[in-house]
């Protein structure tokens, strides 16, 4: 073998195995012949014509990308800041390549720019309250935008809303008033509920004199019964011995 012809199958060497590629099962090639898009191929042993044809990998599996904290103004004048996670992937490897220049960097300014957008629509109340109504309408509006870049957006969630200083105290007293109203709405209920039973015992010992006398007995047994040396007056009523008399006759 001459030598001069090593260097020509060296180079030789070299072109053959550039042009042996190995996709994994999660990846595709998409191919451009002479800067001509040929389409789309894997996974598996690749095989490219070399000079001629250049390939482009594209990662199948779902994307996890965070939206950065964003400085958004509500419907009602409050400053919040709010950040996000969404989650897509690609399901169009020729559309990813050719109809965007870099369809990551674009799905998340996209996503920030709808956040805004979409927290703008809301006042504060609702923005906290309405948090699944928010991340549908989120992920709804992302994927009808990335859709032409061949992305699928599947899901879009609200991770947090940080409140201004001066509102999160004012939110801490509503709450602690809110507490105070269901407390004494319980213990008035309470009070309603004992003054009803108390109404309802003094119209029975009303109609019955002798329930009346058994009773306030009663209250002098339980009173005599204390182990305190203290001397307690009764008033007695005029017609005590009458009705004593009625009750040990019977």
């Amino acid at each position: 073998m001459s030598v001069l012809m090593m260097p020509a199958i060296i180079i030789l060497g070299l072109l053959v195995l550039s042009s042996i590629k190995i996709l994994n099962e999660y990846e595709r090639g998409v191919v451009f012949r002479l800067g001509s898009y040929s389409g789309v191929r894997g996974p598996g042993l690749i095989i490219l014509i070399p000079v001629l044809e250049k390939m482009v990998k594209v990662d199948l599996r779902v994307v996890t990308m965070d939206i950065p904290s964003q400085d958004i103004i509500t419907k009602d004048n409050v400053t919040l800041k709010v950040n996000g996670v969404v989650y897509f992937r690609v399901n169009n490897p020729q559309k990813s390549i050719i109809k965007v220049e870099n369809y990551y960097h674009a799905t998340s300014q996209i996503a920030q720019t709808t956040l805004r957008s979409v927290i703008g629509q809301y006042e504060l109340d609702g923005v906290l309250a309405e948090r699944d109504d928010i991340n549908a309408k989120l992920q709804l509006i992302l994927d009808e935008q990335t859709e032409p870049w061949g992305i699928k957006v599947s899901n879009v969630e609200l991770k947090a809303i940080d409140l201004p200083e001066n509102m999160q105290k004012a939110m801490a007293k509503q709450a602690e008033a809110e507490r105070e109203k269901r407390a004494k709405i319980i213990s008035a209920a309470g009070e309603f509920e004992a003054a009803k039973k108390l109404a309802e015992a003094a119209a029975v010992l009303g109609s019955e004199k002798d329930a009346m006398t058994l009773r306030y007995l009663d209250t002098m047994r339980e009173v005599s019964s204390g182990s305190g040396k203290s001397t307690v007056i009764f008033p007695v009523p005029m017609d005590l011995a009458g009705a004593l008399g009625k009750v040990f006759k019977q």
